[in-house]
């Protein structure tokens, strides 16, 4: 089914409501034409779902993939899972996907939902003094300003990320002397106001240092504060020691059962030294692998391939992930050669508009985009394989071919786009159509 370049998202929420009424007469829902007012859906309806364009398999000409195979699809979703995929039936009583492309909902693996001037009048950046230390001075002053309205720019926060196809994120927040927990609470109470339409992780994040502004008690609160990774900032340049620092992010992780996600920036020594002890500390608790993540982690992109090597390994065995926003300019990081050793790679904006960058899209289709420009990745197979970047590594296809998603029984967390294949929506970063979230139509 050819998919009408002209259809405004107005038409295609209206059609689709009209749609759903036909629904409405065996399914006994009473709003139909609320459908897509997220305060008035439940994860108890079924939804179904016609004309939906999924990924199949690859096309092949002398052993190289050459274009996507697709064909529509009837899906039913309820109770927040997909219950059932059909051959598409076009005189269905349905909403209408118009044959727009279906694919897992995106996932921000890194952003601060916490602080942001989003919503609020302009500010560039200003001029940065004292390198991370002069940021910290700078957030000590801007903090309790931004606190008084963290909880109502976060919530926009979730609607942009919404209209680019997320909704899901793991975000930082602030715990430090400054902040206390009030950054925190903020936040729930955002993420409780949006509980229907996104998920989250959140980290609570030392941005103070741990020890160099003393947000130690602070951290051990918020570990008992519905959170789910321990975080950390540069522990040398700041804490002025990897191992003290390390040591107790670790011990108030493996006390908590919580994960671990820090933010390391140091490119020297000290940036190598803190990636391989926190590699022996997983390795020394088992229970941190799969759960430890370094984000950013800029030193890996200064070193020369042997060292690489033999740390992406140490990174793979241990199980620890690499979060990265892609940055490009003078560093290039090596996240194919992370991946080719196995090692998980995660992405997201990192900052919207705030003190520290202004560039953020909310876009992690955009990042999927920017890894195929930096890494040369623009034939079909290898720009469908950058998905990944936006879906926190689900693909509809295997490397073979093969469809891997969805299947009944996944989470009805699905994002429709004007895209004929994954490979074209990576490529050109396709218009985000309709959002659904655990089986909520959010957007």
């Amino acid at each position: 089914m050819n998919i009408s370049k002209n259809t405004s998202r107005k038409d295609f929420l209206l059609n689709s409501a009209l749609a759903m009424a036909g629904l409405t007469l065996t399914s006994g829902m009473m709003k139909a034409t609320t459908i897509f007012d997220d305060e008035n859906i439940s994860t108890d309806q079924k939804l179904i779902l016609k004309n939906v364009r999924l990924e199949t398999g690859f096309q092949y000409e002398e052993g190289e993939v050459t274009s996507t195979k697709t064909d529509l699809f009837l899906i039913e979703l309820e109770k927040g899972k997909i219950v059932k995929i059909a051959p598409n039936n076009t005189g269905a009583k349905a909403i209408d996907a118009k044959g727009f492309l279906m694919l897992p909902a995106f996932k921000d693996m890194h952003i601060h939902l916490d602080k942001t001037f989003y919503g609020d009048r302009w500010q560039a950046v200003r001029k940065r003094k004292g390198g991370v230390k002069g940021m910290i001075e700078l957030e000590e002053q801007l903090m309790p300003e931004l606190l008084k309205t963290s909880t109502e720019k976060a919530e926009k926060m979730i609607q942009l990320l919404h209209s680019k196809g997320s909704s899901f994120a793991r975000s930082h927040v602030n715990i430090e002397p400054t902040s206390k927990l009030d950054s925190l609470k903020n936040l729930q109470t955002a993420l409780e106001n949006r509980k229907k339409t996104f998920g989250a992780e959140l980290v609570a994040f030392p941005q103070h240092g741990v020890f160099y502004r003393n947000s130690v008690p602070y951290l051990k609160e918020a570990a008992t504060m519905n959170i789910d990774f321990i975080g950390g900032v540069d522990p040398y340049s700041l804490d002025g020691s990897v191992e003290k620092t390390l040591d107790f992010t670790v011990q108030l992780a493996l006390d908590h059962q919580k994960g671990i996600d820090i933010h390391l920036h140091e490119t020297g020594e000290s940036g190598l030294k803190t990636v391989h002890y926190l590699i022996d500390k997983v390795n020394e608790n088992p229970a941190l692998k799969g759960k430890t993540f370094l984000s950013h982690c800029f030193v890996l992109g200064k070193l020369d391939q042997n060292t690489l090597q033999k740390t992406a390994e140490k990174l793979a065995d241990a199980k620890v992930g690499i979060v990265s926003t892609i940055p490009f300019g003078n560093l290039i990081m090596p996240l194919p050669a992370l991946q080719k050793h196995g090692v998980t790679v995660f992405t997201g904006n990192d900052s919207i508009v705030d003190h520290w960058n202004t560039f953020g899209s909310g876009s992690v289709l955009e990042k999927a985009n920017l890894y195929a420009q930096l890494y040369g990745q623009s034939t079909e197979f290898l720009l469908s394989r950058c998905l990944k970047l936006a879906t926190a590594n689900v693909l509809p296809l295997d490397d073979r071919g093969n469809q891997q998603w969805p299947k009944a029984g996944d989470d009805a967390s699905v994002v429709f786009l004007d895209a004929s294949c994954s490979a074209e929506a990576v490529s050109r970063i396709s218009d985000v159509k309709s959002l659904i979230h655990k089986g909520n139509i959010v957007f």
